[in-house]
């Protein structure tokens, strides 16, 4: 074994242990360490038992251990211990030594952090990593950005341990400076809120609706799987409805409906909102969830509040198409909106993306990881500038071909009152987008009215704003025109 390692991680927690297992598969020499000490001879005398791995029970041990330029990644939570972490390790690197933080730390911190490590002469990646425990271990998708100088130090190492594509093609590249690499899988989260919420209204609906038990719906994703919905999500969620408890019934049935998040779609959420971005679904899809945690509210409103009683009299079978086309023609609009956001966010920040890269990270490893990203990227390869997805001709054509049946799960879901929140304000933003015009003429004579916020005029230039004197009460001043 060599005398030094080649990288060294600090967080022996599940993602850490996999990640370090796959480093030394694939040739590497890892230096481990851990706050709570006893994990790292726990491991070392376990998993990591006569395997090129190095434990040190002290941050000097550990950094002692690696080989120059020295590279450390961090898994340890968010926040705080991330900063906390940096602090320790700074006294005892030098100059062209890098820090990396590999957990789901929030892009601004990430801006921070690159700033602040270069200032001490070091580098600093901030890097999402994809695809649970199983992904860590096997191979995961990696998206990192920081200091572009560290890239080249790093590089073999996370393409080596990545997932695959067919043709093997890593499914890691350079994402962009400081905080890019947080953002992408910070967007990448977000669309997995959203396409975990689009599954479950369609299981929701096939559920309560068609009265569907367990195994017919098993039997649905699994068709799902072998066409153009073929996802890790559709997949798990048919191994999901196949699975029995120790009394043979569907497990599923049993899980209390109340859904946890770690704030990774609140904060996608956010960001739409500060960059003045519809991000209507994935925005939905967490508030879905914050909807589920009100279980104890919901029994009594069951009780208090009435509303239609679900019957369906139609062809079940065609029915189960249209909830497929549903499903299809949602999961693009959110793809939609979550480029549209990473779009805004590289005007804003000053990054360089690669958008058809971006869908080749997300391509095998990760949780979103789907058939349907090739298509994503090869939008983007023919059209870098392209503005929106819809506007690509292979996905403009597959909306238009499930749109009749995408608005009759709509329309069916609503009449019976089974809420559909991501189905919904996906078929509204797409109407909204294709509308030439839409009722902000309303909402702009309102502002102007009460608040002398302007408005431009159709027979006018743009750039051009007015204000009328509704009332005949006002005078002639205006506020200022500003917009998100």
């Amino acid at each position: 074994m060599k005398t030094k390692a080649d990288i060294g991680l600090i967080g022996l927690a599940v993602m850490g242990e996999n990640l370090v297992l796959n480093m030394e598969r694939n040739g590497f020499t890892v230096a481990v360490y851990n706050r709570t000490v006893e994990k790292v001879d726990k491991f070392i005398n376990g998993r990591g038992k006569d395997k090129k791995f190095i434990g040190a029970h002290s941050i000097e041990e550990f950094i002692g251990a690696l080989a120059r330029p020295r590279k450390v990644m961090m898994l340890v939570k968010a926040g705080k211990p991330v900063d906390d972490f940096i602090e320790l390790l700074i006294p005892h690197l030098e100059k062209g030594d890098i820090i990396i933080d590999g957990g789901n730390s929030h892009f601004p911190d990430s801006i921070r952090r690159t700033r602040y490590v270069e200032s001490k002469g070091l580098y600093f990646i901030g890097t999402g990593v994809s695809g649970g425990e199983e992904g860590a271990l096997l191979g995961p998708s990696i998206m990192p950005g920081g200091s572009a100088a560290a890239w080249p130090h790093v590089k073999e190492i996370f393409q080596s341990i990545s997932a695959k594509v067919e043709d093997g093609t890593p499914c890691c590249d350079w994402v962009g400076d400081d905080g890019a690499g947080h953002f992408v899988k910070m967007v990448h989260n977000g669309i997995e809120y959203g396409d975990m919420q689009l599954i479950s209204e369609a299981y929701h609906l096939m559920k309560n609706l068609l009265g569907m038990n367990a195994d017919e719906m098993h039997r649905v994703l699994a068709d799902w799987n072998n066409g153009d919905l073929d996802s890790y999500l559709v997949e798990i969620t048919r191994d999901i409805l196949a699975f029995k408890d120790e009394h043979g019934e569907a497990l599923v049935e049993k899980i209390l409906d109340t859904a946890g998040q770690k704030g990774t779609g609140k904060w996608t959420g956010i960001e739409a909102l500060n960059l003045g971005i519809p991000l209507t679904l994935i925005g939905e899809s967490v508030f879905a969830r914050c909807l589920s945690a009100l279980k104890e509210e919901r029994v009594i409103a069951s009780k208090l509040l009435s509303g239609p009683v679900p019957s369906f009299k139609g062809d079940r079978a065609a029915f189960i198409d249209d909830i497929g086309r549903a499903l299809y023609a949602s999961k693009i609009v959110s793809y939609a909106q979550g480029y549209t956001l990473m779009r805004e966010a590289a005007k804003e920040y000053g990054w360089t993306l690669n958008y058809g890269g971006i869908a080749l990270l997300w391509r095998g490893g990760c949780i979103i990881r789907s058939v349907f990203l090739g298509k994503i990227k090869d939008a983007f390869d023919k059209n870098r500038e392209l503005p929106n997805l819809l506007l690509d001709p292979f996905f403009k054509e597959k909306v238009e071909a499930a749109q009749a049946g995408w608005r009759r799960v709509v329309a069916t879901a609503i009449t019976n009152g089974i809420p559909v929140p991501a189905f919904t304000t996906a078929l509204n933003y797409f109407d909204g987008y294709r509308s030439e015009r839409l009722p902000a003429n309303m909402l702009q004579a309102q502002r102007d009215y009460f608040g002398a916020h302007t408005y431009e005029r159709v027979d006018r230039p743009r750039g051009e704003f007015f204000h009328t004197n509704w009332t005949g009460r006002g005078g002639d001043t205006s506020s200022s025109t500003y917009s998100v």
